[in-house]
């Protein structure tokens, strides 16, 4: 049972760690942030760290789920996870800066932006690990 704590530990700590930063970030009074007030204007500032954020949340959820789940096997249930995972954090944080955090509104935009940005970092991972792979097969044959 300890194994597998530190192994869960190892996986996934730094997507832990990032998405309690992003709690963090969300319940800061919005105050100091631009307003987006329409659709046409949603690629701003406020959307593009959205886009970063939760790019790195992705990237790092699909990082310790493809290290807890390494079977080839499983490659299409660890996205999925992460994507998963990815969407219901980003709608958590969106509704807690509704109706919760003070000086926080929770809008669709920013919750499309935090999914975009999920499947940005999910990809750039999948891209990156798909690389090293290919690189690894080439080495052996």
């Amino acid at each position: 049972m300890k194994d597998k704590f530190k192994k869960f530990r190892k996986n996934f700590g730094p997507a832990v760690i990032w998405g309690i930063f992003i709690l963090i970030l969300s319940g800061l009074p919005g105050s100091s942030f631009p307003k987006i007030p329409s659709f046409w204007e949603w690629i701003g500032p406020d959307k593009i760290i959205h886009l970063f954020i939760y790019g790195v949340f992705g990237y790092l959820l699909q990082s310790g789920f493809t290290r807890q789940f390494s079977e080839k096997k499983k490659r299409y249930y660890v996205i999925l996870s992460s994507f998963g995972l990815g969407i219901i954090f980003g709608a958590i944080t969106e509704v807690l800066q509704f109706y919760i955090f003070i000086g926080r509104n929770g809008n669709i935009f920013d919750f499309l932006a935090n999914i975009i940005g999920c499947i940005i970092g999910i990809s750039i991972y999948y891209l990156m690990f798909s690389k090293k792979n290919c690189k690894k097969n080439k080495k052996t044959k």
